[in-house]
């Protein structure tokens, strides 16, 4: 068993829910080849520096959160996506120790292939391509210095926008959220940036 990482006996203390359940997966971690951290205020478990799954509760499940879920074969069917723009990891959620009892072996296959995904240096390949918005891509040929500091934000946050410009069905809605995000995005902000 691995070294028990004293910040994340301090979280587990300190947890409102799930404190049992968490406990007891991460019990099953550490009896792996993973080193245990606290990253994002939650535990987190790495193998070579990498990050590989992370423990975390909330309020109707606590949940492995395997960060490149999406390489892992599930031949159980449990992995599942957090987000629906979700493109690497893949959670198992749980509502009780019973359950994490009666999955442990399955639990642990699960954590070894994370492992062997992680050794290989395996990488998801994510989509890239962005479909920008009519609505964006206007205002983008009308302000050029839009269009540049949009480029020249990172990846995720010209995705965040996009798809936050994307979401509405209402093109009068689209058009009123790329106005109102123009100074952000001048100003190099990204959708969620202080």
């Amino acid at each position: 068993m691995n070294r028990m990482n004293p910040k994340v006996d301090e979280f587990l203390s300190r947890a409102e829910k799930w404190q049992e359940e968490m406990r007891k997966l991460r019990t099953i971690l550490l009896d792996s080849q993973l080193t245990e951290e606290l990253k994002w205020g939650h535990p987190c478990y790495t193998f070579q520096g990498n990050n590989v799954v992370i423990i975390g509760g909330f309020k109707e499940y606590c949940a492995l959160t395997f960060v490149k879920g999406a390489l892992l074969n599930d031949p159980e069917g449990i992995l599942v996506k957090p987000g629906e723009n979700t493109q690497a990891a893949r959670v198992i959620r749980f509502t009780g120790v019973r359950e994490i009892d009666e999955m442990e072996p399955t639990l642990k296959a699960y954590v070894h292939e994370a492992i062997e995904v992680e050794r290989a240096g395996l990488k998801v390949e994510k989509v890239t391509e962005l479909v920008i918005p009519e609505e964006l891509q206007k205002k983008l040929d009308e302000v050029p210095a839009l269009k540049t500091a949009f480029y020249a934000l990172t990846p995720g946050r010209r995705r965040a926008y996009v798809l936050y410009f994307s979401a509405p069905k209402q093109s009068k809605t689209r058009e009123s959220r790329v106005e109102k995000s123009m100074q952000r995005i001048l100003d190099g902000k990204g959708l969620n940036d202080p």
